[in-house]
């Protein structure tokens, strides 16, 4: 199966602007691009790439003032198979979790798991250990927040998702993480597009999507508590401790977001 995914982002600037970019496909998943995501922008000025601490792939850039489009267009092939499911994946002794796991048990900016101690083992705590509780976690997170893209605010945070019980994407995904740290399961924040493919129309407008891995059984799996099911066309762009870490477009300066599209289409072997 193959799917056409890309963005187009546009912007104006009052001034020359420094800015990160998160917008490539995550290296994971790179072997399967047939026609790369090479980030276009208007005028690019030096673009630098590097590798952040999570191992995802970042640019550098000053855009200039006056308007700005960041886009780009790519071609991946994907197995055309939903999430995998493993409910016989156990939950891991922090005691013996591997290092680069523990930073996912601590609490983030916008994963505040130590605010729900209590709660999460008041609700949780006699879910089996394991794959059976994170998806306790994940239908009671599914269930708590009414999704709506008219209740997005970037400073939300797990604790206030619970409270207001709306939100988008990455506002189940944090509540859901916030959950499992405090259960002691390492749980890590995921961004990337997501197809429409075997669900009902109409489809919803074209956007990034947020879901979490949790570490259980010795591996990472995915979890998506805003959809709670499992879904066709799924590509990661990047992992990191909450939303902080992944914001697709960082500017150090003033600027108005005039349009956002992102587009996930199922092509033919021809690409059309």
């Amino acid at each position: 199966m193959r799917f056409r995914i890309g963005y187009d982002i546009q912007y104006v600037f009052a001034h020359p602007t420094p800015a990160i970019l998160i917008l490539n496909v995550h290296y994971s998943r790179a072997a399967d691009l047939l026609f790369p995501d090479i980030v276009s922008i208007t005028s690019p000025g030096q673009l630098s790439a590097y590798r952040d601490v999570y191992g995802n792939w970042c640019s550098r850039v000053v855009l200039a003032a006056g308007r700005q489009r960041i886009s780009s267009t790519a071609l991946i092939e994907d197995s055309g198979q939903p999430d995998i499911v493993v409910r016989n994946a156990t939950q891991v002794p922090v005691e013996n979790l591997p290092e680069e796991a523990l930073v996912f048990l601590l609490p983030s900016r916008f994963c505040e798991s130590d605010r729900f101690l209590e709660l999460a083992w008041q609700l949780f705590g006699a879910a089996t250990p394991g794959w059976a509780r994170v998806q306790a976690i994940c239908d009671f997170v599914h269930n708590h927040i009414s999704f709506g893209y008219e209740h997005a605010r970037v400073t939300r945070t797990a604790c206030e998702a619970y409270e207001e019980r709306r939100g988008v994407c990455r506002d189940y995904a944090h509540l859901a993480i916030a959950f499992c740290r405090a259960l002691n399961i390492p749980a890590r924040y995921c961004t990337g597009y997501l197809s429409d493919v075997g669900t009902e129309l109409p489809y919803p407008p074209g956007d990034f999507a947020a879901w979490f891995e949790a570490y259980l059984g010795g591996s990472w799996w995915l979890f998506d508590p805003r959809n709670n099911t499992p879904r066709i066309g799924r590509f990661l762009m990047a992992r990191g401790r909450d939303a902080a870490d992944v914001a697709f477009v960082t500017t150090f300066g003033p600027n108005v977001l005039e349009s956002f599209r992102v587009w996930t289409d199922e092509v033919d072997e021809a690409g059309n």
